[in-house]
């Protein structure tokens, strides 16, 4: 075949430093919204974003020649620096080090933008804590206990 040709599709799910309460909903939107603009710059789309105060999901395509984790790092880098020099109060904001992503099939697409889309109301049933495993090990994805939250 003369050509590539791809469609990577990931759910990203990472949480303030220290599981701090900080991202209030005003913040919520300019925050993802600042967020889209560094994947449109990193060659990506934001498709959708939600969480709560403590952590975000996002649901991203990225181009087959960026990868995930450099992408994630400029994504967790300049949104800290923006809230910093836009929220003065929010001056000890920070992202935890990692992040969770798991692949998305097209077809799952739609069923990924609803799940970001309800995270409020998930999250009056269920801690951050448990939907983070549940992630983990509906993807298969093997991690170690002890070391998750350190």
């Amino acid at each position: 075949m003369p050509a590539s040709y791809t469609c990577l599709h990931y759910h990203v799910v990472f949480s303030t430093k220290d599981r701090r309460p900080a991202i209030t909903v005003d913040l919520q939107l300019r925050l993802f919204d600042y967020m889209g603009g560094i994947f449109a710059s990193e060659a990506g789309r934001l498709l959708a974003a939600g969480g709560t105060d403590d952590h975000v999901h996002l649901l991203v395509s990225l181009a087959a020649q960026k990868g995930l984790s450099d992408v994630m790092r400029v994504v967790k880098t300049n949104s800290s620096r923006w809230l910093h020099q836009t929220f003065p109060d929010h001056a000890g904001f920070g992202w935890q080090d990692g992040y969770g992503a798991f692949t998305v099939s097209f077809s799952g697409l739609a069923r990924v933008k609803e799940y970001i889309a309800g995270q409020a109301e998930h999250h009056r049933r269920v801690s951050f804590q448990e939907e983070l495993v549940a992630l983990l090990n509906r993807h298969r994805v093997p991690y170690d206990g002890r070391y998750i939250w350190k």
